[in-house]
């Protein structure tokens, strides 16, 4: 256990942040898995904006690294285009 008081509060707010990127990431990866699962690529065409801005903050607060998010924007891109 920890013995100074710096790194008692480090303790307590590593918790908290892990708690906020856990449920960023969770929604996330609920959203890509929404989007993947569409089959109507309407409803793909204007579900994927709001994923991509998602994915796009996510990255910027070092949330997911930029390239996962890249490569998942992508990805996703490549199977909207694949629906007819």
């Amino acid at each position: 256990m920890a013995n100074h008081k710096s790194s008692l509060k480090r303790i307590r707010q590593d918790k908290k942040k892990q708690l906020h990127n856990k449920y960023y990431a969770k929604t996330m990866r609920n959203a890509v898995r929404k989007l993947r699962a569409m089959t109507n690529k309407e409803e793909a065409v204007k579900l994927y904006p709001a994923v991509q801005k998602m994915l796009d903050k996510l990255a910027k607060t070092n949330i997911i690294h930029k390239n996962k998010a890249a490569n998942l924007k992508s990805s996703l891109a490549k199977h909207i285009n694949k629906l007819s």
